[in-house]
C-alpha cells in the first residue's frame, strides 16, 4: 500500500492510497471516514486507487469548511484519478461513497467504465435509512439523529478514543448486530482501530453535508452497473438502492444476508462481483469498438 498527497481544486491536501502491483485500474469512492481496512478482499489487488475524505485519516481539512459538498468530493476523485494517470476505469462506491461514484458517472461518463455500488443509495441517503420506520419519517429522523450526534462529537471523542481494540471488543462488536459474525475478526479489528479515532464532530459534519444530496437520476448512465445490497442493512435499504437503477438496461442487483458492513462480511462476493464487472466492461468495450478484419466492414 502506497500513500501520498495530492492537491484538490481549492488547495486542500488529499491523502490518496494505491495498492501495489499490476492490475486493471479501479477507483474506490470511500464511505465517510473509511479506509482500505474496510476492503480485505480488494487491497491485495494491484491497480486499486482511493483517498481519505477531507479532514480524515491524513487528508487536510479545507480552509473553507463549507467545501465538503458533493462537488468537492467529485473534484477530489478526479484529482486522484489524474494523479494516478487513469483516464477511465471501473468505479466502486460504498455507503455515502455511492453518491460520489454515481455523480462521477453522471458528470464524467468518459471516465467511468462501470459502477459497482455497495450498500448505499445514490443520493438522499437519509431517506434510505431505518427501514423499521415509516418511509415518510425516515429522512426527518435520520437527519435529527445525525445532528444530535454531531453536537455530541466532543463527548464521543472522550469515550471512543479510549476504547481499546482487543479480541473481546471485536467479538462483542461482531455479535452486537452492527457487524455480523461472518466477518473476519482480524479485518474488523484493523478497520475499527482507525475508525474509532475520528474527530466525531467533523465526521458527522461530513455525513450531513453529503447525505443531504438529493436523490440522483441515473437515467443517463449507460455503463454496466452492479448493486450489492445488504438484506439487514439499516443505513441503506434495498429499495433505496434499486429504485434509481431499476430501468437501466445494464443494471444487476444482488442482495446478500449482510448488514451495512457488507465489504467486511462478504469480501469474497465483493471480489467476485468486481471480476464480473471487469469482464462486463471488456465485453461492452469490445462490442462498441471498431473492429477491423480482412474482408470485413468496420463495426462501431
Amino acid at each position: 500500500m502506497r500513500e501520498h498527497d495530492v492537491l484538490s481544486w481549492d488547495g486542500t491536501k488529499i491523502r490518496t492510497w494505491r495498492t501495489a502491483g499490476e492490475g486493471p485500474p479501479v477507483l474506490m469512492c470511500p464511505g465517510v471516514g473509511s479506509g482500505p481496512e474496510s476492503w480485505p478482499s480488494l487491497t491485495g489487488r494491484g491497480g486499486l486507487v482511493s483517498w481519505y475524505m477531507r479532514g480524515t485519516m491524513g487528508s487536510g481539512r479545507p480552509v473553507d469548511e463549507r467545501n465538503i459538498t458533493l462537488d468537492d468530493h467529485v473534484s477530489d476523485a478526479l484529482a486522484v484519478l489524474d494523479d494516478a494517470g487513469v483516464e477511465r476505469c471501473v468505479v466502486i462506491g460504498w455507503s455515502m461513497g455511492v453518491t460520489i461514484a454515481a455523480e462521477l458517472a453522471l458528470r464524467h461518463p468518459d471516465r467511468v467504465a462501470g459502477l459497482l455500488l455497495v450498500a448505499g443509495a445514490p443520493g438522499d441517503s437519509f431517506e434510505g435509512m431505518l427501514p423499521v420506520l415509516p418511509a415518510n419519517v425516515r429522512r426527518t429522523v435520520g437527519l435529527a439523529a445525525t445532528k444530535l450526534l454531531r453536537q455530541a462529537g466532543p463527548l464521543l471523542d472522550q469515550v471512543l478514543h479510549r476504547v481499546p481494540v482487543t479480541d473481546l471488543t471485536t467479538f462483542l462488536l461482531r455479535h452486537s448486530g452492527v457487524i455480523k459474525p461472518s466477518s473476519d475478526p482480524k479485518a474488523v479489528s484493523a478497520a475499527v482501530a482507525r475508525f474509532l479515532r475520528h474527530d466525531w464532530r467533523w465526521y458527522f459534519t461530513l455525513a450531513l453535508a453529503l447525505g443531504e444530496t438529493p436523490r440522483q437520476d441515473l437515467g443517463p448512465v449507460v455503463c454496466p452497473v452492479t448493486l450489492l445490497a445488504g438484506r439487514d442493512d439499516v443505513l441503506a435499504t434495498t429499495e433505496s438502492m434499486s429504485a434509481p437503477v431499476g430501468a437501466l438496461p445494464q443494471a444487476r442487483l444482488r442482495v446478500l444476508p449482510c448488514s451495512h458492513y457488507l465489504p467486511l462480511e462478504a469480501p469474497e462476493v465483493v471480489g467476485e462481483e468486481l471480476d464480473l464487472m471487469l469482464d462486463r466492461v471488456r465485453a461492452v468495450d469490445f462490442a462498441t469498438s471498431e473492429v477491423f478484419t480482412p474482408g470485413s466492414r468496420s463495426r462501431t
